[in-house]
Order: C-alpha cells, then structure tokens, then sequence
C-alpha cells in the first residue's frame, strides 16, 4: 500500500484504476473533468487496460454505459450539474434496466444564475431516479467508495448503479496525504464482473422492454426491493473492505458523539469535519453537541436516524440543497424518519452553501444556538428565517 498527495478527483480516479473497469464514457464538465483525464492518462501509460470512449454529451456519455453494461461489462462515467440533468432521462433507463454502473458527480449548483460552484442540490433532484446515492467526506473515502461502489451495485441481490458524489471544489479539487491499495488487495476484494443481465446470443432475452399496466408496477416493486437490500450489502462490503484494507466505514450513517448530545446537527458531505470541530468546541463550554453525517441519501438510514435522534433534546438539517417552496429534501426525510418511528423532537432546517457560498465555523455554531434555543423551521444561512432578506446575525 503506497501513500499520495492527492486531490479528491485524483484519489477517485486511482480507485477507479484498481476497480478495472471495461469502458469508461468519458465527457468533460467542471469540476468533473479532472477524473476522466487522470483515467485518460492511465489508459494511454497501460496502467489501466480499459476501453475509454469519449462521447458528445453527457447524455451520450450515460448512453454509452448503459449499453457497455447490458453487454456484460463493467463501466464507469461521471458528470456533474447541468450534466447530470442533461442525462436525466437515461438515469431511469439505468436503474430500470438493473445495470450496475458506477458514476461520479461532482456536486455542483444549477441554472440560473450559472455557477460552478459547489452545492448539492444537482444530485439531491435526482434522489427518486432510482440509483443508490453515497457522498463521500474526504479523498480517502472517495478512493475507497469507488471500489466499494461496484461491489455493491453488482451483487444479484442490490443489481442497482451507484452514484458517487463529491463535493465541487471543496472536495474534488482540494489535496490530502491518500493511501492506495495495491492491485492484488483490490482484485481480492473485487472480482471480475459476471451477470446474466446481458446480451447473450446463445441464450437471447428481452432487455429494456416496455411493460404494461399489468405487469410494470412489479419491476418498479423488484426495483425497491434491490434498493432496500443494498443496506444489508453496504454493511456486508464494508467488513470485507475492513478486513483487507484495514479502513473501517459506518454504513449508511456515521454518528459523532450523539450517545449523550442534547442537540445533534444532521449534514452529508465534506462539511461534516467542521461541523464536528463545532461540536467538540461546544462540549468545551458544556454544550452537549454531537453531529450525524448521513452518508447514504438513498436507500435512506430510516431506522438509524431515528434511533441517533430519539434521546435528543431538539436537532437540525445542514444541507446545500432547497425544494423551492418547501424545505430542504434531506430535512422533509429526516422528518419523515423520525415520524415512521413514532419519535417527536423539535427539529430546524438550516440551508447554506448555495452556489458554492462559504459555511463557516461561526456559522455552524450559530446552527448550534439556533437548535438549542430554537427558530425558523426553515432558516438560509445569512438570511432571514422566511427569505425576505433580513439577517439573521
């Protein structure tokens, strides 16, 4: 195992080189494009026997690995913002088609204003397109999720793809010390694909059929079912993945010093480290502070939110995303957790970081008073609680 100085982009690119995949579709969108160059490089030097096909749009780039994967091969693209919207409609076509794909995104904001800076809201529109959504904190967990992803999505009981998501800029062009795996510990833990979801002339089957009213409601149910398999999977991975690399992950959620926290603050993504440093600063001062990073959006951590929220005095929703009219998507599901579970705590959306706008320490201990002493149901960071654009302090 070898250690590197690496950007998050580089860091995913290097787990994408031990995962072998067989076709890479590759489109260039900032600030994606970093990964399928570095994957350009490996292919062109030999350290990575790969077919790499550049594509015209993002949509043909998905296209492309729709069709790659319903012939039997492992493939890989990534996208990012408007990309990802432009592939949209084949993002229905893959998870409908059961084709275990693996996809980067770079989280990036959306039109207009135009913007290529870093929010979440890219990836968070597509939630209910049926692929598994992981987002990954640092370089580490980005190299190591790319490994992680494949063999997730090609287990015959999940059979779902997985997009990967890094935070723009924040993430994806910011460098940490990485370790990389050696080749022989990524093809222990991953092996080489096989599925009978494939084309196979000595053995012709319909793929990618239409289905009647009869018949349709019953993939979309099988389709569920793989999602809510993948949890178990998750899990299942992980303690493969801890006992040949050494690195241990949490599932589907990851909890920091909630066992005995009054006020938990509940984000995804890379800004989970300072809301943490937050939080220890708090237990300073004698503030009971503890912090959840959700790390799969999808399948959602119903029962693990709600068993790390229950003893809570009052929480809050950190997320760079909004549903304009509403609240913030992962807040209305945090929400929803705590419902299911017959669980009542006093909860708060705080929405930052649009367009890539800094979230800083003092904003998150804000956050912090703002759960302890309660506010707005929905609150925008620097803005007032009901958007009319007085400060909040």
């Amino acid at each position: 195992m070898s250690r590197k100085f690496l950007s998050g982009n580089e860091a995913f690119a290097e787990g994408i080189r031990l995962a072998k995949p067989d076709v890479i579709s590759a489109y260039p969108i900032t600030p994606q494009t970093i990964v399928v160059e570095r994957l350009s490089e490996m292919v062109e030097d030999g350290s990575l026997r790969s077919e790499f096909i550049h594509v015209e749009s993002e949509h043909s780039a998905l296209s492309c690995a729709i069709g790659a994967s319903a012939a039997g091969a492992r493939a890989f693209t990534a996208t990012s913002s408007q990309g990802l919207l432009y592939m949209a409609e084949c993002l229905y076509y893959a998870s409908g088609g059961r084709f275990p794909i693996v996809m980067m995104n770079a989280d990036r904001s959306t039109a207009l204003p135009w913007n290529i800076y870093g929010d979440q809201r890219d990836s968070i529109s597509q939630l209910d397109s049926g692929w598994i959504q992981v987002y990954a904190e640092n370089a580490q967990e980005a190299l190591d999720l790319a490994l992680m992803s494949w063999r997730i999505a090609e287990d015959s009981r999940v059979a779902t793809p997985v997009m990967v998501n890094l935070d723009g800029f924040v993430l994806t062009h910011t460098y940490e010390t990485v370790e990389i795996p050696e080749q022989a510990q990524a093809d222990r833990f991953l092996p080489p694909y096989v599925t009978d979801n494939r084309i196979d002339f000595d053995a012709p089957k319909n793929m990618a059929f239409s289905a009647g009213p009869d018949t349709n409601y019953i993939f979309k149910y099988k389709a569920h079912a793989g999602m809510l398999a993948a949890g178990g999977v998750v899990a299942e991975t992980e303690d493969a993945f801890a006992e040949i690399f050494g690195r241990r992950y949490s599932g589907l959620l990851d909890c920091y010093r909630t066992e005995d926290a009054d006020y938990i603050l509940v984000t995804l993504g890379s800004i989970a480290g300072l809301c943490r440093e937050t939080a220890d600063r708090l237990r300073e001062q004698g503030i009971r502070a503890g912090v959840v990073r959700i790390r799969y959006l999808r399948p959602f951590p119903n029962d693990e939110i709600a068993a790390a929220l229950k003893n809570a005095k009052a929480f809050g929703v950190l997320e760079k995303d909004i549903s304009f009219g509403n609240e913030g998507t992962v807040f209305t599901n945090v929400n929803s957790a705590l419902q299911k579970a017959g669980i009542s705590v006093p909860g708060y959306n705080f929405i930052g970081g649009l367009g890539g706008r800094n979230i800083s320490a003092g904003d998150i201990e804000q956050i912090f008073a703002g759960i302890q002493n309660g506010t707005d149901h929905v609150n925008f960071i620097g803005i007032g609680g009901d958007g009319n654009g007085e400060s909040n302090g």
